[in-house]
């Protein structure tokens, strides 16, 4: 969705000025141009005008959706756009457009039925309009191209001229889709919609945002979660440039509202304030380790994977095989920091941000605001980044009490990079003990898999518990399903999970657990070939006789890497797969790490089964996004607790991958069919496995703990 700011009349509500601007909406009646149906808006020029519930935050969202779309309608893909639909607009329609949540890697998965059906439904109608204005059967009429052709007679009508007539007719009850094999749109390489906006600057972000009579506030909270604020002095900025309040928000936040950014900014870096930490002040790093490695000795936790006997199976081998890794913290740190911008009065509040849920926004400004959801609404822009970081919205809550305070005047809310930091919502931090019983031959006779630390829905969806235990602890380690099942069979196997909850607020990070649990499996999966003399490619192949797509995504990538040639003079490789977010994923990688112990990833392979391809070069771009994603945090990415806070505060302590540390990325996308699965985060969680995976085979070292910042690789 494309904002333009424009001063219109002000007008009153409840007795309260509210300034009004332009925002273009669903509200086909405002804008004057024919509602097909929920989905497709259609002016008179044959523009074609897709509504979008999903947000689109760099991942191609939007130009998936739209070939979704323009498959079923038929229509010119020249002369397709989008805009955003509001949380409040498909509320008031009983949900027209389903589901807003763009996560889990489901935007296109999740809605290309429903986006499908609607361009399916639009088409039906409008060659149906055009049959009706010539007299004949619709059976005789064909759409292409958003042309309407009456077959036997050669007549035309373009969509634009039955877009009016179409809008008055019922939708149809039975809609039958197009078999793949007919597919024009979807499969191609098509050019994204938003390259252009985001080349030449015109592209609006939430940081972008600017309105007539806008004021910023720039909040701070206390810097240790759970504490409050104690006391602060606000007579001492408040004659400084540009400042216009100074405020509480909340028990635990302090805000300034000034003129600019800056001025909000400087003003409260000179704001005296003394916060009350309470008992998290006393967390250190070592504290959560020590709560952490007691868990992976516990007799108690929740079995997320069994079959057979594996304690048995261990304590009675021919020999044992143990190993501990550990996974840390990590920010989000998206480019664009946490912001919104927020206009309150008693009657209304109207919010603009970047989110990555909009239903979810929606409720959040409503709770914040004290007003129904009715006369609440959320504008979205597009993101700066997510990556799961605006699924959450702390910081709406708090940009709504912000605005609150001054009613009627919009307010920009800023977060400073700093703020951004430390005051995320983070990947958990687990370890896991890894053991393995072997037989006299060398093969598994059992394995155990102990994951001791934090989970993500005890803290943000505490009633999705299932009896205590968090099944998404369990991403990639499934019996089975079609969204993490494990890709290997072992006579006797146990995963089980040790749940130690800090105070540090844990959250979905692109990959999720994925991340950390394809590391455990399949960096000790290499252990175990490498002390019973296997190779490593050798060894998977044989585990994974029974799950043939996994298995398939894994062959592609050693065959394209060259597997079982010597690789290039100076270089080692490693190999990994996973299965998650409905995909099958594998990676292998050549690495290189000198005499001083500087490493160099020069190539990464990957394969990517997601059934369905909407967009094979999209696809690619997605992959290329996050090894870069991935491989960042397996070089840097770590925050630490000291004092109950996050001492990482800007990337000059939480690094991320240099444009010189880029390695060469080959993409191989093999949809085999029958399935939706996501893209978006798949290949994040194999970079990591297959990196260190190589690490081990250049230098003789086993890496278990993340990131590799400050540990020695020499050989």
């Amino acid at each position: 969705m494309s904002i333009t700011m424009k001063r219109r009349n002000a007008f009153k509500a409840a007795g309260a000025v509210l300034l009004g601007f332009h925002i273009p909406t669903a509200d086909a009646q405002a804008q004057a141009v024919p509602e097909v149906n929920a989905w497709v808006v259609i002016h008179p020029d044959d523009r074609v005008v897709m509504r979008m519930a999903r947000s689109e935050m760099g991942q191609g969202t939007r130009t998936g959706l739209a070939q979704m779309l323009a498959e079923e309608l038929h229509c010119d893909w020249a002369r397709i756009t989008t805009e955003y639909v509001t949380p409040g607009q498909s509320l008031a329609r009983n949900r027209a457009w389903g589901n807003f949540l763009t996560a889990g890697s489901q935007g296109i998965r999740q809605s290309q039925d429903i986006v499908r059906r609607g361009g399916a439904a639009a088409r039906v109608m409008l060659v149906q309009a055009a049959a009706t204005q010539w007299g004949v059967d619709a059976a005789q009429c064909t759409a292409r191209n958003s042309v309407i052709t009456h077959t036997p007679s050669g007549r035309t009508l373009r969509y634009g001229q039955v877009a009016e007539a179409a809008s008055r007719l019922t939708p149809p009850a039975n809609i039958t889709l197009k078999e793949p094999r007919e597919w024009t749109v979807i499969g191609q390489s098509v050019p994204r919609l938003d390259t252009a906006a985001k080349t030449n600057g015109s592209l609006v972000f939430g940081s972008d945002l600017k309105m007539p009579g806008m004021l910023v506030a720039v909040p701070k909270r206390c810097p240790v979660f759970g504490g409050r604020v104690a006391s602060f002095d606000a007579a001492a900025v408040r004659g400084m440039p540009g400042v216009r309040h100074v405020l509480q928000v909340g028990e635990s936040a302090v805000a300034v509202v000034a003129d600019t950014f800056w001025q909000a900014k400087t003003a409260l870096d000179a704001l005296p304030v003394r916060w009350d930490g309470g008992e998290n002040a006393r967390v250190q790093q070592a504290t959560i380790e020590a709560q952490l490695n007691e868990g992976l000795t516990a007799t108690e936790a929740f079995v997320g994977n069994s079959n057979g006997d594996a304690r048995a199976a261990i304590a009675g081998a021919a020999r044992r095989i143990e190993a501990t890794y550990s996974y840390p913290f990590q920010n989000h740190a998206p480019m664009e920091p946490m912001n919104a911008t927020v206009v309150w009065t008693a009657a209304r509040c109207d919010v603009w941000c970047p989110t990555q849920n909009g239903e979810a926004a929606l409720v959040t400004t409503a709770q914040a605001a004290g007003l129904p959801q009715n006369q609440c609404d959320v504008h979205r822009v597009d993101l700066g980044g997510g990556f799961g970081r605006r699924t959450t919205h702390d910081w709406l809550a708090d940009a709504v009490l912000i605005a609150r305070q001054i009613p009627g005047v919009p307010i920009k809310t800023m977060w400073t990079r700093e703020e951004d930091m430390v005051q995320g919502r983070y990947h958990p931090i687990t370890k896991a003990r890894m053991t393995a019983g072997l037989d006299a031959q060398g093969e598994i006779t059992g394995l155990h898999m102990r994951i001791s630390g934090q989970s993500i829905l005890s803290f943000v969806f505490p009633t999705a518990l299932q009896n205590g235990r968090d099944p998404v602890q369990f991403q990639g380690l499934n019996a089975g399903g079609t969204e993490g099942a494990i890709g290997y069979s072992f006579p006797n196997l146990l995963i089980d999970h040790a749940m130690r909850n800090t105070h540090v607020p844990p959250h979905f990070w692109r990959g999720v657990n994925h991340n950390q649990n394809a590391i455990y499996l399949e960096c000790f999966l290499d252990e175990i070939a490498h002390a019973t003399n296997q190779d490593p490619l050798a060894l998977r192949r044989k585990l994974m006789a029974n799950h043939p797509r996994h298995l398939a995504v894994l062959n592609a990538v050693a065959d394209r890497i060259g597997w079982t040639t010597p690789p290039p003079a100076g270089r080692h490789r490693g190999i990994a797969q996973q299965m998650g977010f409905g995909s099958y994923v594998a990676a292998a990688t050549e690495v290189s790490v000198d005499a001083s112990g500087r490493l160099k990833v020069h190539r990464i392979v990957a394969a990517t089964d997601c059934g369905v391809a909407v967009n094979p070069r999209q696809i690619e771009m997605q992959v290329e996004g996050s090894f870069s994603y991935g491989l960042s945090a397996l070089l840097y990415g770590a925050c630490t607790v000291k004092d109950g806070a996050i001492e990482q505060t800007n990337f000059d302590s939480y690094n991320v991958l240099r444009i010189d540390e880029m390695p060469q990325v080959e993409t191989i996308v093999m949809p085999s069919g029958g399935f939706w699965g996501g893209v978006g985060e798949p290949t994040i969680m194999v970079a990591a496995p297959a990196v260190l995976n190589a690490i081990f085979a250049a230098t003789g070292k086993r890496i278990r703990d993340v990131p590799l910042q400050g540990q020695d690789l020499r050989r």
